[in-house]
This record gives C-alpha cells, sequence and structure tokens, in this order.
C-alpha cells in the first residue's frame, strides 16, 4: 500500500558542520538527567502493542453534536446523505494518523542532524536517543496504516514546506525550534487529544505510549533553546520570530484538510471555507496549538509580534491569549 503520490519522496540540500566536542563531563544535569529518562522510557512497537485490537473502520461512530453542521443546508457534506458526517471523522483521523508518520519520519531525520550540529555531549546524547524513539513511531504508525487503515494519504504541502525549511536550515537552533517547538510541540497535543478522540483502543493506546515520548522531545527543545535565546541580539531573535509565525501560517494551513475534501468529492473551495470559519475547527486548531504557545513561551520567543501574528491566524485560545508578564512573553527589544 502506498500514499496518494503527490511528491514520492523529499530531499532536502544543506550545507552543515558537524561538531565534536572533546571533553566529557557533565555540563548540563538538566539534559543528562533527560538523557537517563529517554532511555528508562524505550517500548517496543511490536510486543508492547496489542496488534489484535480489531479497528471497526467506516462503523457508525456515537453521536457527536460537533459534527452535526457537517451535513446541515450549506455544510460541505449535505449532498453526501447522513452517514457523510462518520465518513468524515473516519477520513480525519485517517489523513491524522498519515500526518503522523510523515511528521515522524522527518523527526528521526532532524534528530539524526542534531546528532551532528548541537552543541554538548549531553545534548547529542538525548538527539540519539530521540532519533531511537522516532524510528519506533515510524514503525508502529506504518505498521497501522498498513493492517488497520483501507488507504493513508500523501504528506500535506505546508508539513512538507515546514520540514523542508526546519532542514535546509544549517544552524541548529532553527532545526530545534523547527522540530520541538513548532512540529513536535503540536503533534504532542494532537497526540494527547487522540488518546480521548480517536475511534478505536489502538489507536488511543499507540498515542498515549508516542505522547510519552515527544513528552520529552518538547522539553529536550526547551532545555536546549531557551539559554541559548537569551544570548541572542536582538536582531537574531527577530530572525527566529520571523521563522516561527511562518512555520505557524504553515502549520494553520494544514487544518484547512484540503486532501480530505478531495478524497470525499468536495469542493475543495468549500471545504477550506468551512475548516477556515467552523468554531469546532477553530476550537481545535487552537487546542492542538496550545503547546506550541506554551513553549515558545519557555523560549523567550512568545513577543508581542509573534503572539500578535499567532493572534491573526487564529490560533490562539482564551487559554492562551493573555499576555502575562515580560518573563513569559519574551524580552524587551
Amino acid at each position: 500500500m502506498t500514499p496518494s503520490d503527490r511528491t514520492a519522496s523529499l530531499t532536502v540540500p544543506a550545507s552543515i558542520a558537524a561538531e565534536f566536542r572533546w571533553s566529557y563531563d557533565v555540563a548540563n544535569r538538566r539534559l543528562a538527567g533527560l538523557y537517563e529518562r529517554s532511555k528508562d522510557g524505550q517500548w517496543s512497537a511490536q510486543t508492547d502493542i496489542d496488534w489484535s485490537i480489531d479497528v471497526p473502520y467506516g462503523d457508525r461512530l456515537p453521536f457527536d453534536a460537533r459534527f452535526v453542521s457537517l451535513n446541515e443546508a450549506g455544510g460541505p457534506l449535505a449532498a453526501l446523505g447522513p452517514d457523510a458526517a462518520d465518513r468524515f471523522r473516519w477520513e480525519f483521523q485517517n489523513w491524522m494518523v498519515s500526518q503522523f508518520l510523515h511528521g515522524e519520519q522527518g523527526a528521526m531525520v532532524a534528530a539524526g542532524r542534531l546528532v551532528e550540529v548541537v552543541p554538548g555531549i549531553e545534548a547529542k546524547s538525548v538527539a540519539a536517543t530521540q532519533a531511537v524513539d522516532e524510528a519506533r513511531h515510524v514503525e508502529v504508525f506504518a505498521r497501522y496504516a498498513s493492517v488497520k487503515m483501507p488507504h493513508f494519504y500523501a504528506i500535506s504541502a505546508p508539513l512538507e514546506s515546514l520540514l523542508g525549511d526546519t532542514l535546509r536550515d544549517g544552524r541548529w537552533d532553527i532545526t530545534q525550534l523547527g522540530m520541538h517547538i513548532m512540529i513536535e510541540a503540536l503533534a504532542m497535543a494532537a497526540f494527547r487529544l487522540g488518546q480521548q478522540s480517536f475511534h478505536d483502543p489502538l489507536l488511543r493506546d499507540i498515542c498515549r505510549k508516542v505522547a510519552r515520548d515527544e513528552a520529552r522531545h518538547v522539553a529536550f527543545g526547551i532545555l536546549a533553546l531557551e539559554p541559548a535565546y537569551l544570548e541572542m541580539s536582538a536582531a537574531e531573535l527577530a530572525d527566529r520570530e520571523d521563522f516561527v509565525l511562518e512555520s505557524a501560517a504553515l502549520m494553520a494551513r494544514r487544518f484547512q484538510l484540503v486532501e480530505i475534501w478531495e478524497h470525499l468529492g468536495i469542493d475543495p473551495q468549500s471545504g477550506v471555507a468551512y475548516a477556515r470559519t467552523d468554531p469546532v475547527m477553530a476550537r481545535y486548531r487552537q487546542a492542538v496549538f496550545a503547546k506550541v504557545v506554551t513553549s515558545l513561551r519557555d523560549v523567550g520567543l512568545l513577543t508581542p509580534r509573534v503572539r500578535d501574528g499567532l493572534r491573526g491566524l487564529g490560533l490562539l485560545g482564551p487559554a492562551t491569549d493573555s499576555p502575562g508578564d515580560r518573563a513569559a512573553d519574551g524580552r524587551e527589544r
């Protein structure tokens, strides 16, 4: 089984400098502790998952009032009949798993890159354990897609673009910012939501295990980036703000769900308009982006400019759309 071939592969040319450190004394005890937790947190996609659990793909789902508007007059699925909302909900799960799979491969490549370029032996060690985590995530989602889903989706264009931007830049902190803060923090939130909202216990269990790993990966990004950004100039930080805002715009575009509308035979413009304006879809985007917002705050990049940009994209929910104090919102320029 292969995904719909929008692109068969992605090649990202980059110029990087591998950095070696010949001092092996522990210089960062927090990263050293995270490395220990990373080793202790390993699990097997083969033996720690109950693959015998049936996934009744396409079955009727429990009523959920949040999706009624899909079938109502003027909704994008109105012409497809009374079962269309269930079809959409299964396809959304299918699409999410597909994007998880592609994103985890991107994270595996990024972690391998960080082993080369990130400064400090503790950070390199954590990145190495993350690469193992991500290989396991690719394995588990690929198996789920292969044996439990009737088809899966190609990588979405915005995710492919962000992976390219993240890996094309030779600066280690941009790779870490793009992967750990913009992509993996969002994915972690999506896994947490999936533990409650996906339609079969097998996928919910997979999401629970993967989210536990992703929490370590996001922590790695925060521990590495926060001290680095404390030392950067205003001009350097402004460049990182640009990257954050461009990345956020791409992530918002992902959830216009063009691929799902096309698969269901819905006019993509109608579907995208629905995804942009429907309150349920807006709240979902804000919910999965909440971890990105708090992670940006933790590394000092939730500046007034970034906050205004996220607000303009509709990505700030009530819990995150408050200025807080200066320390929480980045340093004054």
